[in-house]
C-alpha cells in the first residue's frame, strides 16, 4: 500500500463536466476515508463530501500526497509549473483532445483510481527546462518547451545559438523551439520535430520555418547549456514558456536554457504505454 493520505483535486477549468468529475473523485476518496483538498472553485462540493477542505495552491503544494489534475494537457502543464516544488506526484484525468500527460479517461475513473490508491500504477519522472535572460536571477521553468519567436505570423527574427560555449549557427527564421522529451509531442511535433521517448535525457532545438535550405532538428544531451543571442531584428522577439509567461526580448539579449534541478513525477494507470498513446493520439497505423 502507498501512503496517499491527503489527496488534492485541482483544475483550471470551471465547467459542469469538470465539477462532475471532481465529485466522482471525491466519492471514491471518501469511501476510502481519505482527506481531500479541493481547489477554490470546487466549493460547491464541500457540503456533500466527507473530510474535504478548500485549500489554496500553496497549501495543496505543501500538504498533498497526490494531486489529481482534471482537464487536458494544458491543465497538466499549468499544474506541473504551479506545484513544481511539491513532492506530490500528479495524476491526470483527461477531458482534452490529445492527452499525452492526462491519460485517465472519465469512464475509467473508478477502476483506475482504486488501483492507484492500492499502489498499482506506473511512475514517470519528467524534467523541466529552466531559462533566464541576461544572467538575471529570476528563472522561468517549462515542462514542454521554451520558444523564441517574433510574436506575429510570417515575420522572421535573427539569432545566434551557442551550446556549452561553442558556436553552433546563426539563423533567420520565424523562431526557435527548445523542447524537452515531454514537449516532443507538443509544439515541436507540429513543426516537424522528432518524437522523443519521455525516458530519454535529451533536449531538442527546432527552428521554426527557417530561411535556409539545410536546417534540421538538433538533439543534444540534457546537461547541455544553451545560449541564444538575439540579433538586430526589425520585428520584436518574444520568449514564451509553455505558451505562457511571455517576455519581450531586445537586441543583444542572451537567453540561457538548461535542464532544471526541479522535476515532476507523473503517475499513470498500470496499462499505460507511450507507444500505444502515440498510436491512438497521432493516428499511427496498427497494420500494413
Amino acid at each position: 500500500m502507498v501512503n496517499f493520505n491527503k489527496i488534492a483535486i485541482t483544475s483550471r477549468l470551471k465547467d459542469k463536466q469538470t465539477v462532475e468529475i471532481a465529485s466522482m473523485c471525491c466519492e471514491i476518496l471518501s469511501n476510502q476515508n481519505l482527506n481531500i483538498l479541493l481547489s477554490e472553485h470546487f466549493k460547491s462540493l464541500i457540503s456533500t463530501t466527507k473530510k474535504a477542505k478548500i485549500a489554496s495552491d500553496r497549501v495543496i503544494s505543501n500538504n498533498s500526497d497526490l494531486i489529481i489534475c482534471i482537464g487536458g494537457d494544458g491543465t497538466m502543464l499549468s499544474s506541473a509549473r504551479k506545484f513544481s516544488r511539491s513532492k506530490a506526484p500528479l495524476l491526470g484525468i483527461n477531458l482534452g483532445k490529445v492527452g499525452f500527460l492526462t491519460d485517465v479517461q472519465p469512464e475509467k475513473i473508478t477502476s483506475s483510481l482504486n488501483e492507484i490508491l492500492k499502489g498499482i500504477f506506473v511512475k514517470d519522472n519528467r524534467f523541466f527546462l529552466e531559462s533566464s535572460i541576461n544572467k538575471k536571477r529570476k528563472k522561468l521553468i517549462a515542462l514542454n518547451e521554451v520558444v523564441i519567436h517574433s510574436g506575429a505570423v510570417a515575420q522572421m527574427i535573427e539569432y545566434e545559438v551557442f551550446i556549452d560555449n561553442n558556436f553552433v549557427y546563426s539563423q533567420k527564421s520565424d523562431g526557435l523551439i527548445i523542447n524537452s522529451p515531454t514537449g516532443s509531442t507538443a509544439y515541436s511535433l507540429s513543426g516537424g520535430g522528432p518524437i522523443i521517448h519521455p525516458s530519454m535525457s535529451s533536449i531538442t532545438l527546432l527552428p521554426i520555418l527557417p530561411h535556409s535550405l539545410s536546417s534540421s532538428p538538433l538533439v543534444i544531451p540534457s546537461d547541455s547549456l544553451i545560449e541564444i543571442v538575439i540579433g538586430p531584428n526589425k520585428n520584436k522577439s518574444v520568449l514564451s514558456i509553455d505558451s505562457h509567461d511571455k517576455v519581450i526580448l531586445k537586441k543583444g539579449d542572451i537567453v540561457k536554457i538548461n535542464k532544471s534541478d526541479q522535476g515532476v513525477e507523473l503517475i499513470h494507470p498500470k496499462d499505460h504505454d507511450f507507444y500505444d498513446a502515440c498510436r491512438k493520439k497521432l493516428g499511427w497505423s496498427r497494420s500494413l
